[in-house]
């Protein structure tokens, strides 16, 4: 057995440290070979290692067979992991009551569900039992680590309240589930964007380039603006971008439906049933005449029962379809968007749910204003079904197509 010096002891027990896993235990193995006699016990005597760890990797050498350390099958499991579908249970339920960071500027949700009411909605919605649920503190911290925010922030409190904020709320949820529980029924969510200008503006974004990027001084007087409007396939995580080069109005959203169906039918061709989310903007409101008008041609085109599920006024973020604006807006604010074909490229190359969205250049040139009178519209309104309780936020239009 060699001799060791004790500046070099120091040496190589300060080198093991630095070491994790196989590497450390080979280490050790060739330190024990050669000051040792291959010794585990002499090693553990002299050197403070444990003996197994020592043991193991003499084998490891001997055999020239590496033993795969298992890591994350040590320690406590999380909750999520201990409990068979509990993640899933979960996110079905906060999903509904979740909404985008209300500045629209990052990927941040905010949610209104608490751990009392999700231990309460687990119990009652999925059928667990009260005995087998953790407790409200350790459902919080299972909704911190899926990425829900709890905190309030200022901006996510509406301006105005209606009276029917909680009967829209959960008619919304209720209709939700059962399209998503019906094979024949598909659930989308849609909604604008802000408009883009399109020229050398900073748009208060952030770059790792060697040299930070040189833009106007005021973003004013852009060479031309484009209207995002974006379809969301809500449980398939397909993102659909139309940008306009006109103005948002009921015949560009209803012709960015037209064009995303046309895309996408063949993939369902057991549809019924089209759910649609939205919020209460001017173009796509229930009273919006040419709205209704062709969301009923859509329908008699395509031979689907289509229902409109409006959200509460003031309430748009909880729209699905807001959180892939957020990525859209922390994906490109870093760089400036001077060129339409810049803007459609940057906008190909985000991820929602790791899926790179289709985008479509839509040219058509829209006029604002076009409305019905009340007698070209009398056809229209005695084909759809407007809720006794909320008509204003939950419509059902029945296609002629049978």
């Amino acid at each position: 057995m060699k001799r060791m010096s004790g500046e070099a002891k120091i040496l190589i027990k300060d080198a093991c440290k630095r070491l994790t896993g196989y590497k450390r235990r080979r280490y050790q193995a060739d330190i024990t070979m050669e000051y040792f006699d291959g010794s585990a016990y002499k090693a553990e005597r002299k050197m403070g290692w444990g003996r197994e760890s020592v043991t193991k990797g003499l084998k490891e050498a001997q055999s020239k067979i590496r033993c795969v350390d298992n890591y994350q099958g040590r320690g406590r499991k999380k909750t999520e992991d201990t409990i068979p579908g509990i993640k899933e249970d979960i996110i079905s339920i906060t999903e509904a009551q979740t909404q985008a960071d209300p500045a629209m500027k990052s990927s941040v949700t905010y949610t209104r569900i608490t751990g009392k009411s999700l231990k309460n909605a687990l119990i009652e919605d999925k059928g667990y039992n009260e005995e087998e649920l953790p407790s409200e503190n350790t459902l919080i911290n299972m909704l911190n680590r899926m990425g829900y925010n709890l905190k309030r922030v200022l901006k996510s409190k509406p301006a105005k309240k209606i009276k029917e904020v909680d009967e829209i709320f959960e008619n919304v949820w209720k209709t939700n589930r059962e399209s998503d529980e019906n094979p024949e029924s598909l659930r989308i969510s849609i909604d604008a964007k802000a408009k883009v200008k399109i020229s050398e503006f900073s748009r208060n974004g952030k770059s790792r380039d060697q040299e930070a990027k040189k833009a106007e001084d005021h973003d004013m007087n852009p060479e031309m603006k484009l209207v995002p409007y974006g379809i969301l396939e809500v449980l398939s995580g397909m993102f659909f971008i139309f940008l306009g080069t006109s103005f948002e109005t009921s015949d560009f959203i209803v012709d960015c439906l037209e064009m995303w169906w046309k895309k996408t039918s063949l993939a369902y061709p057991h549809i019924k049933e089209l759910v649609i989310n939205l919020d209460n903007g001017p173009n796509s409101a229930s009273s919006r005449t040419q709205f209704i008008r062709r969301m009923t041609e859509f329908s008699d085109k395509t031979g689907l029962r289509i229902r409109l599920v409006y959200y509460p006024p003031y309430h748009s973020k909880y729209n699905p379809v807001e959180r892939c604006w957020g990525i859209l807006e922390e994906h490109w604010n870093g760089e400036i968007l001077d060129s339409v074909s810049k803007t459609f490229n940057w906008a190909c190359t985000m991820t929602w749910k790791g899926i790179k969205p289709f985008v479509t250049l839509v040219e058509t040139l829209y006029k604002k204003g076009i409305r019905l009178t009340k007698k070209e519209m009398k056809p229209y309104e005695n084909r759809i079904e407007r809720s006794n309780t909320l008509p204003k936020w939950d419509v059902l239009i029945e296609s002629k197509v049978t």
